[in-house]
């Protein structure tokens, strides 16, 4: 499973790590790979990762999500 999160407020690399850093410890994600340039996190997992538990990371990480998608 893959979901492609939107996030609005990062500006540098350091604030993609830090994003990236905190959607690791989801449960059931298997990598994680954060892109400030384009404002995107790229979550794979083998089983579902909530929708709220990633607003709740990215949010705890200081930054907000304005999309989530599945694919």
């Amino acid at each position: 499973m893959k979901k492609i999160v939107t996030i609005d407020g990062m500006c540098c690399e350091r604030c993609a790590k830090r994003v990236e850093d905190k959607l690791s410890t989801a449960k059931n994600a298997v990598s994680v790979d954060v892109k400030f340039k384009k404002k995107t996190a790229v979550i794979r997992s083998r089983e579902e990762v909530s929708d709220e538990e990633i607003r709740s990371l990215v949010t705890d990480a200081g930054y907000s999500v304005t999309n989530i998608e599945t694919k």
